[in-house]
Protein backbone atom coordinates (compact mmCIF):
# COMPACT_ATOMS: atom_id res chain seq x y z
CA UNK A 1 0.00 0.00 0.00
CA UNK A 2 1.21 3.40 -1.10
CA UNK A 3 1.79 6.30 1.90
CA UNK A 4 -0.12 9.01 0.98
CA UNK A 5 2.01 12.00 0.98
CA UNK A 6 1.32 15.95 0.40
CA UNK A 7 2.90 17.59 -2.40
CA UNK A 8 2.68 20.64 -3.82
CA UNK A 9 3.58 20.99 -7.47
CA UNK A 10 4.56 24.25 -8.18
CA UNK A 11 3.91 24.94 -12.25
CA UNK A 12 0.28 24.20 -13.86
CA UNK A 13 1.83 23.82 -17.02
CA UNK A 14 1.85 20.57 -18.72
CA UNK A 15 4.32 18.65 -17.37
CA UNK A 16 3.19 20.13 -13.62
CA UNK A 17 -0.15 18.80 -14.28
CA UNK A 18 0.51 15.69 -15.81
CA UNK A 19 2.57 15.03 -12.84
CA UNK A 20 -0.11 16.67 -10.38
CA UNK A 21 -2.59 13.58 -12.35
CA UNK A 22 -0.08 10.89 -11.71
CA UNK A 23 0.43 11.42 -8.07
CA UNK A 24 -2.88 11.68 -7.03
CA UNK A 25 -3.84 8.60 -9.06
CA UNK A 26 -1.67 7.11 -6.95
CA UNK A 27 -3.07 8.06 -3.79
CA UNK A 28 -1.61 11.40 -2.83
CA UNK A 29 -3.03 14.44 -1.80
CA UNK A 30 -1.86 17.03 -3.87
CA UNK A 31 -1.94 21.11 -4.30
CA UNK A 32 -1.11 22.60 -7.67
CA UNK A 33 0.54 26.70 -7.36
CA UNK A 34 0.05 28.30 -10.84
CA UNK A 35 1.57 31.86 -11.03
CA UNK A 36 -0.96 32.76 -13.36
CA UNK A 37 -4.22 34.31 -12.08
CA UNK A 38 -6.16 33.13 -15.24
CA UNK A 39 -4.91 30.41 -17.79
CA UNK A 40 -5.24 30.68 -20.90
CA UNK A 41 -4.74 27.96 -23.75
CA UNK A 42 -1.78 30.09 -25.78
CA UNK A 43 0.96 28.89 -27.29
CA UNK A 44 1.10 26.56 -30.82
CA UNK A 45 1.76 23.22 -31.57
CA UNK A 46 3.27 20.21 -29.90
CA UNK A 47 3.89 16.46 -30.96
CA UNK A 48 3.37 14.11 -28.69
CA UNK A 49 5.18 10.45 -29.21
CA UNK A 50 3.93 7.36 -28.19
CA UNK A 51 5.43 6.89 -25.24
CA UNK A 52 4.22 10.11 -23.68
CA UNK A 53 0.54 9.26 -25.11
CA UNK A 54 1.03 5.92 -23.50
CA UNK A 55 1.93 8.17 -19.91
CA UNK A 56 -1.69 10.21 -20.92
CA UNK A 57 -3.26 7.01 -21.35
CA UNK A 58 -2.39 5.57 -18.20
CA UNK A 59 -4.41 8.27 -16.67
CA UNK A 60 -6.96 7.69 -18.76
CA UNK A 61 -7.25 10.90 -21.20
CA UNK A 62 -6.53 9.37 -24.35
CA UNK A 63 -10.34 9.60 -25.98
CA UNK A 64 -10.44 13.23 -24.72
CA UNK A 65 -7.16 13.36 -26.40
CA UNK A 66 -7.72 12.19 -30.12
CA UNK A 67 -11.14 14.30 -30.56
CA UNK A 68 -8.75 17.11 -30.31
CA UNK A 69 -5.72 16.01 -31.95
CA UNK A 70 -4.28 14.45 -35.19
CA UNK A 71 -2.90 11.28 -35.41
CA UNK A 72 0.36 11.29 -36.88
CA UNK A 73 1.56 8.61 -39.49
CA UNK A 74 4.77 9.62 -41.16
CA UNK A 75 7.83 11.51 -40.70
CA UNK A 76 8.69 13.30 -43.95
CA UNK A 77 12.16 14.47 -44.59
CA UNK A 78 12.35 17.10 -47.77
CA UNK A 79 15.05 19.42 -48.78
CA UNK A 80 14.83 23.02 -49.28
CA UNK A 81 13.38 21.96 -52.79
CA UNK A 82 10.45 20.01 -51.55
CA UNK A 83 12.12 16.52 -52.89
CA UNK A 84 11.46 14.09 -50.55
CA UNK A 85 14.43 12.51 -48.69
CA UNK A 86 12.81 10.24 -46.45
CA UNK A 87 9.67 8.79 -45.04
CA UNK A 88 9.67 7.41 -41.71
CA UNK A 89 6.43 5.72 -40.41
CA UNK A 90 4.61 6.53 -37.18
CA UNK A 91 2.68 5.75 -33.89
CA UNK A 92 0.23 2.94 -34.62
CA UNK A 93 0.94 2.36 -38.37
CA UNK A 94 4.58 1.61 -37.09
CA UNK A 95 3.45 -0.79 -34.70
CA UNK A 96 3.44 1.15 -31.75
CA UNK A 97 1.07 0.54 -28.61
CA UNK A 98 -0.02 3.91 -28.56
CA UNK A 99 -0.74 6.76 -31.24
CA UNK A 100 1.75 9.51 -31.77
CA UNK A 101 -0.68 12.66 -31.73
CA UNK A 102 -0.02 16.65 -32.99
CA UNK A 103 -2.11 19.03 -30.81
CA UNK A 104 -2.35 22.55 -30.06
CA UNK A 105 -0.54 22.45 -27.35
CA UNK A 106 -3.01 25.54 -25.22
CA UNK A 107 -5.52 23.00 -25.58
CA UNK A 108 -3.55 19.91 -24.26
CA UNK A 109 -2.59 22.17 -21.08
CA UNK A 110 -6.40 23.64 -20.64
CA UNK A 111 -7.84 19.91 -21.08
CA UNK A 112 -4.84 18.82 -18.25
CA UNK A 113 -6.02 21.50 -16.14
CA UNK A 114 -10.03 21.25 -16.65
CA UNK A 115 -8.57 17.25 -15.42
CA UNK A 116 -6.93 18.56 -12.70
CA UNK A 117 -9.68 21.05 -11.24
CA UNK A 118 -12.07 17.75 -11.45
CA UNK A 119 -9.84 15.48 -9.77
CA UNK A 120 -7.98 17.38 -7.31
CA UNK A 121 -10.74 19.46 -6.46
CA UNK A 122 -11.06 23.35 -7.04
CA UNK A 123 -9.51 24.71 -4.02
CA UNK A 124 -6.31 22.46 -4.69
CA UNK A 125 -5.24 24.16 -8.32
CA UNK A 126 -4.81 27.47 -6.86
CA UNK A 127 -3.88 30.53 -9.21
CA UNK A 128 -2.38 33.91 -8.37
CA UNK A 129 0.12 31.83 -6.45
CA UNK A 130 3.75 32.33 -7.29
CA UNK A 131 6.38 30.09 -5.63
CA UNK A 132 9.37 32.14 -5.40
CA UNK A 133 11.29 30.38 -2.79
CA UNK A 134 11.49 26.73 -0.57
CA UNK A 135 12.89 25.47 2.42
CA UNK A 136 13.50 22.41 3.60
CA UNK A 137 12.30 21.30 7.64
CA UNK A 138 12.59 18.39 9.25
CA UNK A 139 9.48 16.76 8.33
CA UNK A 140 9.49 17.77 4.44
CA UNK A 141 9.91 21.43 2.91
CA UNK A 142 7.71 24.94 3.15
CA UNK A 143 6.83 26.84 -0.24
CA UNK A 144 6.70 30.53 -0.16
CA UNK A 145 4.57 31.81 -1.70
CA UNK A 146 3.41 35.23 -3.25
CA UNK A 147 0.19 35.53 -4.50
CA UNK A 148 -1.29 38.50 -7.04
CA UNK A 149 -2.40 40.67 -4.74
CA UNK A 150 1.32 41.21 -3.19
CA UNK A 151 0.64 39.46 -0.23
CA UNK A 152 2.57 36.11 1.35
CA UNK A 153 2.72 33.19 2.34
CA UNK A 154 3.69 29.93 3.29
CA UNK A 155 2.89 26.08 2.62
CA UNK A 156 4.19 23.36 3.88
CA UNK A 157 4.55 19.54 2.30
CA UNK A 158 5.90 16.38 2.52
CA UNK A 159 7.16 17.18 -0.99
CA UNK A 160 7.66 19.72 -3.53
CA UNK A 161 8.25 19.50 -7.03
CA UNK A 162 9.20 22.00 -9.68
CA UNK A 163 8.21 22.31 -12.48
CA UNK A 164 7.95 26.46 -12.94
CA UNK A 165 9.27 26.29 -16.75
CA UNK A 166 12.79 27.45 -17.69
CA UNK A 167 13.01 30.49 -15.22
CA UNK A 168 12.51 28.16 -12.10
CA UNK A 169 12.54 30.02 -9.32
CA UNK A 170 13.38 26.65 -7.25
CA UNK A 171 16.15 25.75 -9.78
CA UNK A 172 17.76 29.28 -9.05
CA UNK A 173 17.80 29.06 -5.62
CA UNK A 174 19.75 25.48 -6.23
CA UNK A 175 22.14 26.77 -8.88
CA UNK A 176 21.86 30.91 -8.58
CA UNK A 177 24.59 31.37 -10.94
CA UNK A 178 23.27 29.23 -14.20
CA UNK A 179 22.47 31.04 -17.35
CA UNK A 180 20.10 30.25 -20.17
CA UNK A 181 22.05 28.16 -22.95
CA UNK A 182 21.19 29.38 -25.99
CA UNK A 183 21.29 26.46 -29.03
CA UNK A 184 22.45 28.79 -31.55
CA UNK A 185 19.46 28.53 -33.61
CA UNK A 186 16.48 31.47 -33.70
CA UNK A 187 12.67 30.16 -34.48
CA UNK A 188 9.44 32.27 -35.27
CA UNK A 189 6.33 29.40 -34.54
CA UNK A 190 2.80 30.05 -36.10
CA UNK A 191 -0.47 28.58 -36.89
CA UNK A 192 -2.23 28.50 -40.51
CA UNK A 193 -5.77 27.37 -41.88
CA UNK A 194 -4.58 24.90 -44.63
CA UNK A 195 -5.75 22.32 -46.75
CA UNK A 196 -4.84 19.35 -45.30
CA UNK A 197 -0.90 18.85 -46.47
CA UNK A 198 -0.07 15.38 -48.19
CA UNK A 199 -1.93 12.80 -46.44
CA UNK A 200 -3.13 15.40 -43.92
CA UNK A 201 -1.57 13.14 -41.01
CA UNK A 202 2.43 14.05 -41.73
CA UNK A 203 5.24 15.79 -40.08
CA UNK A 204 6.98 17.39 -42.03
CA UNK A 205 11.27 18.31 -42.11
CA UNK A 206 11.81 20.22 -44.86
CA UNK A 207 15.42 22.12 -45.08
CA UNK A 208 18.30 22.94 -42.89
CA UNK A 209 19.20 25.10 -40.39
CA UNK A 210 22.38 26.30 -42.30
CA UNK A 211 20.05 27.84 -44.88
CA UNK A 212 16.31 27.90 -43.63
CA UNK A 213 14.03 25.17 -42.19
CA UNK A 214 10.81 24.33 -41.83
CA UNK A 215 8.87 22.15 -39.16
CA UNK A 216 5.17 21.77 -40.33
CA UNK A 217 2.47 19.33 -39.18
CA UNK A 218 -1.24 19.55 -38.67
CA UNK A 219 -2.92 20.19 -34.99
CA UNK A 220 -6.74 20.63 -35.46
CA UNK A 221 -8.72 18.57 -37.91
CA UNK A 222 -11.60 20.50 -40.21
CA UNK A 223 -11.73 24.07 -38.29
CA UNK A 224 -13.85 25.17 -40.93
CA UNK A 225 -16.42 24.09 -43.43
CA UNK A 226 -13.92 24.25 -46.12
CA UNK A 227 -12.36 21.41 -44.02
CA UNK A 228 -8.94 22.85 -43.63
CA UNK A 229 -6.72 21.53 -41.22
CA UNK A 230 -5.34 23.85 -38.18
CA UNK A 231 -1.24 23.80 -39.46
CA UNK A 232 1.54 24.56 -37.03
CA UNK A 233 4.74 25.38 -38.58
CA UNK A 234 8.57 26.44 -37.17
CA UNK A 235 11.06 28.51 -39.02
CA UNK A 236 14.60 27.87 -38.03
CA UNK A 237 17.77 29.18 -39.08
CA UNK A 238 21.37 29.57 -37.28
CA UNK A 239 21.46 33.09 -35.74
CA UNK A 240 23.68 35.21 -33.35
CA UNK A 241 22.75 34.88 -29.60
CA UNK A 242 19.76 36.76 -28.84
CA UNK A 243 18.52 38.01 -25.10
CA UNK A 244 15.36 35.23 -23.86
CA UNK A 245 11.94 36.70 -24.30
CA UNK A 246 8.37 35.51 -23.25
CA UNK A 247 7.19 32.17 -25.27
CA UNK A 248 4.33 34.27 -26.19
CA UNK A 249 5.77 37.59 -27.81
CA UNK A 250 4.92 38.31 -31.45
CA UNK A 251 7.02 37.65 -33.99
CA UNK A 252 7.42 39.95 -37.39
CA UNK A 253 7.00 38.27 -40.68
CA UNK A 254 9.30 39.94 -42.92
CA UNK A 255 12.04 39.49 -40.35
CA UNK A 256 12.41 35.79 -42.10
CA UNK A 257 10.18 35.24 -44.91
CA UNK A 258 12.56 36.23 -47.62
CA UNK A 259 14.65 33.03 -46.41
CA UNK A 260 11.87 31.05 -47.89
CA UNK A 261 10.59 33.43 -50.84
CA UNK A 262 11.27 30.59 -53.36
CA UNK A 263 10.20 27.46 -51.38
CA UNK A 264 7.11 26.95 -53.74
CA UNK A 265 6.43 23.46 -54.00
CA UNK A 266 3.96 21.16 -56.09
CA UNK A 267 2.28 20.26 -52.66
CA UNK A 268 3.17 23.33 -50.58
CA UNK A 269 3.47 27.29 -50.98
CA UNK A 270 5.69 28.11 -48.23
CA UNK A 271 5.48 31.67 -47.97
CA UNK A 272 2.16 31.70 -48.48
CA UNK A 273 1.65 29.06 -45.60
CA UNK A 274 3.34 31.93 -43.71
CA UNK A 275 1.86 34.81 -44.95
CA UNK A 276 -1.88 33.47 -43.76
CA UNK A 277 -0.80 32.44 -40.47
CA UNK A 278 -3.69 33.32 -37.58
CA UNK A 279 -0.45 33.66 -35.45
CA UNK A 280 3.29 34.16 -35.21
CA UNK A 281 5.56 34.05 -31.76
CA UNK A 282 9.18 34.26 -32.19
CA UNK A 283 11.99 33.34 -29.85
CA UNK A 284 15.51 31.86 -29.78
CA UNK A 285 15.93 28.10 -28.89
CA UNK A 286 16.93 27.91 -25.23
CA UNK A 287 18.16 25.37 -23.01
CA UNK A 288 19.70 24.98 -19.54
CA UNK A 289 22.70 22.65 -19.11
CA UNK A 290 22.49 19.27 -17.01
CA UNK A 291 22.31 20.05 -13.54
Amino acid sequence: MTLSRSIVVVGGGIGGLTAALALAARGHHVTVCEAAVQPRPLGVGINLLPHAVGVLAGLGLLPALEAMAVHTRALVFANRHGQTIYEDVRGLAAGSSHPQLSIHRGHLQMRLWDEAVQRLGPAQVRTGERVVAARETANGAVAEILHADGTRSERACDILVGADGIHSALRKQFYPDEKLAFAGINTWRGVTRHAPILTGKSYMRVGSIKTGKMVIYPIVDSVDEQGRQLVNWMAEIEGQDQAMNDWNTGGKVDDFLSIFADWKFDWLDVPALIRNADQVLQYPMVDKDPV
